[in-house]
């Protein structure tokens, strides 16, 4: 063969034949769509990473090398120039994948020939295989490993009467150290070479008697189809290294740049760059998503369905074949489609961070919520996800109808099995095999006690966290018979219970009497601005900022008296005195029937009674010549009532100085104070025309006879809750043990959920309690941290202690005697730090003895384990581990 001759440079991508024409081949070709790249390993590494049980293991074409063209001796062509090394390939149908014949792999010189998704896949289980091992070790050199992968271009010559491949490789074609390196490859003098053709597509030359494409193409440009091979662990520390390991365990190769369709030179210059702190430059699986605009939650996802065990195989393995376009249910197999693209990427060896653009059109277009740029949640991503994917991949291609009996009586074990059996017949694919479980729910009526059991799939576990399943509340107790100031208490109740819940708590809180009763109103800038008295009010609509006084009520049927507080001001504004009225305080509030002015004006004088200063500290602070402070009750101004903010219109500084010293006045106004009404006088009826009619009063203080009461306590008004922005509180924990819990305490069904009972033929607020009843091989836990309703939106920060190694939930499975393991492993956390509405999402992800990765968008680094339990954990993956 002349190494002048032209040549062709055709990969064996671009040969296709006709369907027609492919009686007679052994392996079909891979399709156009899938990665060409062709890939020479040894052929052990490949052999070790089959299952010898799976009827999937590719057969493969054997071929015997002889040294030279036509069997001759091996022939190596020099010159000054150029030098060649050529040898011949010829089929031989003796040789088997499986051994029986020749103990193949044995041989040093036994080679496979892969396309690039069989040499990912098999990369990727030498890689777990390694990280799983008990004797591992830590593989970090980068360097070592990926100088195992180089091009290789080979010269192809298709002897059609002898069914033979000719070889040539020449030193032209190649760089000094890849010829040098295949020099050693082919060498035939101390044992022979054989080589195994996994990718099928060999047969494309060697039926060219009926590929009328490859004829043409030889008679218009040449006898020589040039070819590029990637070649790896083939050097000799690689077959050093697997020689002392019996495992033949590969390590994982590692790029910064390139592709997993061919490894550039720069790339593999790259490659001598080694992980250390940072995975930036990425291992196999270790590649970051770019950010297009607040879809951190969607990277947060992939990045951990990325590395689900079992998942990740199946899309780098040949997952197309099961797509279901046909599923009414499904999308058209497009999210499956694109899910599966975008794995391959990640786990392309050298791949830098990728833009998920196309796989966020999909997921745009079939979830119109997910479009745009907005920041979204993570769990409702996956929610969508997985489910989408099951129902592209669905096996059921015609869901059969199943008619939902009841239990009966029956067995748990029978009824349980039943539903699984009915769901299962409807649906079929790499989700439930890997990620459904089922919980039994039981329904109880709460009047004749019918019983109703149910079994149900489910996805992912859904955790309230109990910790803040309840809220501590503080109010303000006002008693209205004038025997003690206000006092403030605290209690804890339920987070999301109701009006009764509080009023019940406080008054147990204060001792309250049989005859009493507690009446909860709002204040706002010293007014009420609205009663609570719906008993089933919800207590999540009281945020934290709020100011809730209880008045104690006589439990009696007569009119309400609400009393509001006024004084007056002269501030020094520019220059100028400027007087001013506004109000101060609690309101204060009695329920009796009250006739005239005088007993208005005897009532507010029992009821400020607490607040009265001792007459030597009045003397102290006031003018010794002002009436006692029994005798001097506090004078009104002739003031207008002013807006929302309590303070009124400015009046005359004649009208300040002619009611200094007088009793004091009330006035009839509304609960806003934006009406002036009647100065009330001793005499006047002031009796409200209903018992349910509320009146308000308002009472203005001068200013000397401030001094005579201490009216700090009626202005010192605690919140609900008080915000932790300025003074740090203890952060909660919690263990993912209670969280499970509370999942499975028995709860009654809220009332827009009620159940019907056949029985009693109503509708009810049945008892419904939880169990774990069949658990999947992937457990994935969402911690309830948000928070929502038509006011509100809330997260919760409350730090879940969850095991890292050892998640046993034997303890909490109502099936006795079924699986064999209950224990898990944590792989996974999607993680959201900041607040609702806002924040940033990244992933922690296991990969491998005790390293741990941060997958922050388009960053990615080690993080150690004693770092990844935060109160930023959001979703749990955990795989199951089987019991020693």
């Amino acid at each position: 063969m002349d190494s002048n001759d032209s040549a062709s440079d055709i990969s064996f991508s671009s040969l296709h034949l006709d369907p027609r024409q492919q009686e007679d081949k052994e392996e079909e070709p891979v399709s156009s769509d899938e990665d060409q790249s062709l890939y020479l390993v040894p052929f052990r590494w490949w052999k070790e990473a089959q299952d010898p049980s799976s009827s999937d293991v590719k057969r493969g074409i054997p071929f015997a090398a002889s040294p030279a063209p036509y069997g001759g001796p091996m022939k190596i062509f020099n010159n000054i120039f150029n030098s060649d090394i050529g040898f011949s390939l010829r089929k031989d149908d003796d040789l088997s994948c499986n051994g029986e014949n020749g103990e193949a792999g044995v041989s040093g010189k036994d080679y496979a020939l892969v396309p690039g998704d069989i040499w990912l896949q098999t990369l990727k289980w030498h890689s777990d295989s390694k990280n799983s091992s008990k004797e591992r070790k830590r593989f970090l050199a980068v360097e070592e490993d990926m100088s195992d992968v180089y091009p290789l271009q080979l010269r192809l010559s298709v002897l059609c009467e002898t069914n033979v491949l000719s070889v040539k490789i020449s030193k032209k074609d190649n760089s000094v150290e890849c010829y040098r390196r295949a020099c050693k490859i082919f060498n035939m003098e101390s044992e022979p070479l054989r080589l195994w053709d996994l990718s099928g597509q060999t047969m494309l030359l060697l039926l060219n008697d009926k590929n009328k494409i490859l004829k043409e193409s030889q008679k218009q440009i040449g006898q020589d189809l040039l070819l590029e091979l990637q070649v790896y662990g083939l050097s000799e520390s690689f077959r050093n290294k697997t020689r002392k390991d019996d495992t033949a365990q590969c390590s994982n190769g590692t790029l910064n740049g390139g592709s997993v369709n061919y490894f550039s030179n720069s790339a593999r210059s790259n490659s001598a760059k080694l992980l250390g702190g940072s995975a930036e430059a990425g291992t196999l699986g270790l590649t970051g998503l770019q950010n297009l605009g607040n879809t951190c939650f969607m990277n947060s996802a992939l990045q951990c369905l990325a590395h689900t065990p079992k998942l990740v195989d199946y899309f780098l393995g040949d997952y197309e074949r099961e797509i279901n376009p046909d599923n009414p249910l499904g999308m058209k197999g497009e999210i499956a489609s694109s899910f599966g693209d975008l794995m391959k990427k990640l786990w392309a060896p050298g791949a830098t961070p990728l833009a998920p653009r196309t796989f966020k059109l999909k997921l745009a277009h079939f979830a119109p919520q997910f479009s745009g740029f907005n920041q979204h949640d993570s769990q409702e991503l996956l929610a969508f996800l997985l489910d989408g994917l099951h129902e592209d991949l669905n096996r059921v291609k015609c869901k059969p109808y199943v008619e939902v009996k009841d239990s009966d009586s029956r067995p748990d074990e029978q009824v349980a099995d039943e539903y699984w059996t009915n769901h299962l017949a409807r649906n079929d694919s790499v989700i439930v095999d890997v990620c459904q479980g089922q919980y039994r729910s039981t329904l109880v009526c709460p009047l004749c006690q019918k019983m109703s059991v149910t079994f149900d799939p489910f996805m992912y576990l859904s955790l309230p966290l109990p910790s803040t399943s309840m809220r501590t509340m503080t109010m303000t107790v006002v008693k209205t018979d004038g025997t003690d100031k206000p006092l403030a208490f605290t209690v804890t109740v339920p987070k999301n219970g109701k009006l009764v819940d509080l009023t019940q708590a406080l008054k147990t809180a204060c001792s309250l009497e049989g005859d009493e009763t507690l009446l909860v109103a709002e204040i706002y800038n010293n007014r009420i601005i609205h009663f609570l008295k719906d008993p089933n009010g919800s207590l999540s609509l009281i945020r934290d900022n709020d100011q809730l006084v209880a008045y104690r009520l006589p439990d009696t049927e007569a009119p309400l008296f609400v009393f509001m507080h006024q004084q007056a001001e002269d501030k020094l504004i520019n220059g100028k005195s400027i007087f001013n009225s506004r109000l101060f305080g609690v309101p204060l509030i009695v329920r009796q029937n009250i006739t005239n002015g005088y007993e208005v004006r005897e009532i507010y004088t029992k009821l400020l009674a607490p607040f009265l200063v001792p007459e030597k500290d009045s003397l102290k602070n006031g003018d010794s010549s002002d009436k006692g402070a029994d005798e001097a009750i506090l004078e009104v101004h002739d003031a207008s009532y002013a807006s929302l903010n309590g303070s009124s219109e400015t009046p005359e500084k004649e009208e300040f100085e002619a009611h200094s010293d007088t009793e004091c006045q009330f006035y009839l106004t509304n609960e806003k104070v934006t009406e002036k009404g009647c100065e009330i006088g001793m005499e006047e009826l002031v009796k409200p025309k209903a018992v349910s009619e509320i009146q308000y009063v308002l009472v203005s203080w001068s200013q000397k006879m401030v001094t005579h009461y201490n009216v700090q306590p009626l202005s010192l008004l605690p919140e609900v809750s008080k915000s932790a922005f300025f003074s740090k509180r203890p952060q909660e924990s919690v263990s993912l043990y209670k969280c499970l819990e509370a999942f499975l305490k028995e709860e009654p069904l809220g009332p827009d959920d009620m159940w019907y009972c056949p029985v009693c033929k109503k509708h009810c607020q049945a008892g419904k309690k939880l169990d774990l009843w069949r658990l999947p091989e992937i457990l994935v836990i969402h911690l309830k941290r948000f928070s929502y309703n038509c006011f509100l939106k809330n997260k919760l920060e409350t730090f879940v202690d969850f095991p890292v190694h050892d998640l046993d939930l034997s303890g909490y499975i109502a099936q006795k005697g079924g699986q064999s393991s209950h224990r898990y492993m944590l792989y996974a956390i999607s993680n959201h730090y900041g607040s609702m509405g806002g924040g940033h999402y990244t992933a922690f992800v296991h990969h491998g003895g005790d390293r741990w990765y941060d997958f922050d968008d388009s960053h990615v680094s080690l993080i150690s384990e004693d770092k990844i339990k935060t109160s930023a954990a959001y979703v749990l993956f955990y795989r199951r581990v089987e019991d020693a």
